[in-house]
């Protein structure tokens, strides 16, 4: 067996470095930027009132009130105004530019409207600049809006395309091929013939992949076929930046994907035995004039999951141009115990994780335990890291991986 860390540092040492691309701003969200960008307007670009209200002049309540002639009204998109003198009024709408002659505005809720309209009492001293929003207050003409290796989110975008930028060069997402291997599984949705289990494992990769904000690409069924997984793990090489495939990659006699991965691969490949439970079996490698990672994860639905989580995401992200490749890791208290033996492993324990009253991440329980149990670790949101040793007692601090942040609200036990 070789230790997790190792396994890990080889995949992402084989990796290519991948190169930006101009994408369009529609198709930037949650993509990595590729390079620094600068604002080249002010936002705002006028002085304009941050209420709807009265734009006026500040020398015209140092008495502490004033009654003031309206000579017209200002809208939001308005290319001219009146200009304000003493003793004069306009109306405003929030967005709308500040006349010459104002420099303060009054919002209507603190004004007192003459019934007729043309007049308006004033009903306290206003300051110059109240409730006026100046050129620049947002963003400066110079100033910096993304920086490289950035990733964009709603509001950035929002701030570039008030910048008036349409695209940017930024991280592709990557096409992600995910292949399933096995004679025992159903091709169709049928009644399950002898022997036959039902495909978990690509609809979960295929999941998996659109979550993380990459594209999907269906590989499909092979047998365990030598020559047939060749030809699909070959097509998937061709066609995407990265092939998962799961099953075939143990040591039973039909375990042909390891072999594939070995020849398409060549010196760049390794299959292993990882010191980890679930999930020990892997196999990598790197295809193809494009260096395509190809990734052989075991079979059994748990540690199809782990491996993803572990060796695969690390390393599309590393591809999309993400800087940080893992998932948050926090330590968090133990509600009962994980008992474990010694086995030179380390082992990875879905988990219920949450935060209590007392301002702490709890893991509450474990899930049972089995590679092959997919459903009893789906509401899990977080993977205990359980050291080699006898495990840990209730109460313990255990480091785990936050596989869903949005679940760790808090307890209401």
């Amino acid at each position: 067996m070789i230790a997790l860390d190792e396994a890990k540092r080889f995949v992402l040492e084989s990796l290519a470095t991948p190169s930006p691309e101009m994408l369009a701003l529609d198709d930037l969200l949650g993509c990595v930027a590729g390079e620094e960008v600068f604002a080249k307007e002010s936002v705002p670009g006028f002085s304009n009132s941050s209420m709807d209200g009265f734009a006026l002049r500040s020398l015209d309540t140092l008495s502490g009130s004033a009654t003031l002639r309206i000579i017209g009204a200002v809208f939001a998109g308005d290319g001219s105004s009146p200009h304000v003198g003493p003793g004069e009024a306009t109306r405003i709408m929030t967005g709308a530019p500040l006349p010459e002659g104002a420099d303060c505005v009054c919002m209507k809720e603190e004004a007192i409207l003459d019934p007729s309209g043309e007049s308006v009492r004033i009903g306290r001293s206003f300051s110059a600049g109240e409730f006026v929003r100046v050129p620049g207050d947002d963003v400066k003409v110079g100033q910096v809006l993304v920086v490289a290796g950035d990733e964009l989110s709603p509001a950035t975008l929002g701030v570039l395309a008030g910048q008036g930028i349409a695209s940017l060069r930024a991280y592709r997402r990557p096409r992600v091929g995910v292949l399933s291997t096995g004679n025992e599984l159903a091709r169709s949705l049928g009644p399950l013939g002898a022997g036959e289990i039902r495909d978990v494992n690509r609809p979960l990769l295929l999941a998996l992949v659109k979550e993380s904000g990459w594209v999907p690409v269906d590989l499909g069924i092979v047998h365990d076929d030598y020559a047939s997984i060749k030809q699909r793990l070959s097509d998937g090489v061709d066609d995407c930046d990265a092939v998962v495939s799961t099953g075939g990659v143990s040591v039973g006699d039909l375990d042909h994907v390891k072999t594939v991965i070995g020849e398409l691969g060549g010196t760049s490949a390794r299959s292993m035995q990882v010191a980890i439970k679930p999930g020990k079996p892997f196999a990598f490698g790197v295809a193809g004039v494009r260096r395509v990672p190809v990734f052989g994860l075991p079979g059994n639905p748990v540690s199809t999951r782990v491996s993803f989580e572990l060796f695969v995401r690390p390393s599309l992200r590393l591809l999309a141009g993400h800087r940080v490749l893992e998932r948050p890791i926090m330590n968090m208290v133990l509600d009962s115990a994980l008992p474990r033996k010694k086995d030179g492993k380390i082992h990875l324990v879905h988990v219920v994780a949450r935060v209590h009253d007392d301002g702490v991440v709890h893991a509450e329980r474990a899930i049972r335990h089995g590679s092959h149990l997919l459903s009893a670790v789906a509401e899990a949101n977080a993977l205990a890291i359980v050291p080699e040793g006898d495990g840990l007692a209730a109460g313990d601090v255990v480091r785990a991986m936050i596989l869903d942040a949005d679940q760790l609200s808090a307890s209401t036990t």
